[in-house]
């Protein structure tokens, strides 16, 4: 990581609440949730306080880095409609090596519609990449 990022920086990242990014369009494909209302999801919330999160750190990687979201407590205590934009606000809590823990809290123009902490690893993506090839060969997974 470049040099720079401290505790107690904060960014805000927002995003337009979509029809496919509902419960019920969740694993769609598999019939997972039909009957579900059409609320953004909580598992969209989450990906996209990982977005916010990684949006925030992105400036600061070296060539070859990225990170990955390794930890996630969040709760989602308020229902978003698609249409409404939902602004998740980040603030770098502590730098622990290369872990980065986030607070997180997302609103949507109403209400707060959710908040915790999350938690990245900065990883070396040529590094990473060989593991996976690794993992890919022991799953049979070699095309």
């Amino acid at each position: 990581m470049k040099p720079g990022l401290k505790p107690g920086d904060r960014a805000s990242f927002s995003m337009e609440v979509q029809p496919g990014d509902t419960v019920r369009a969740l694993y769609s494909d598999r019939g997972a949730f039909p009957d579900m209302p059409a609320v953004f999801a909580t598992a969209k919330m989450i990906g996209l306080m990982e977005w916010a999160c990684v949006a925030q750190i992105r400036p600061y990687y070296e060539a070859g880095e990225d990170s990955l979201g390794v930890h996630v407590d969040v709760d989602h205590t308020a229902p978003t409609l698609p249409g409404q934009v939902v602004t998740v606000e980040t603030e770098i809590e502590e730098i622990d090596g290369r872990f980065i823990w986030f607070k997180v809290v997302a609103h949507d123009g109403i209400d707060q519609i959710g908040a915790g902490r999350h938690r990245r690893a900065v990883i070396q993506t040529a590094k990473f990449n060989d593991r996976l090839s690794a993992k890919r060969a022991k799953a049979g997974l070699e095309g």
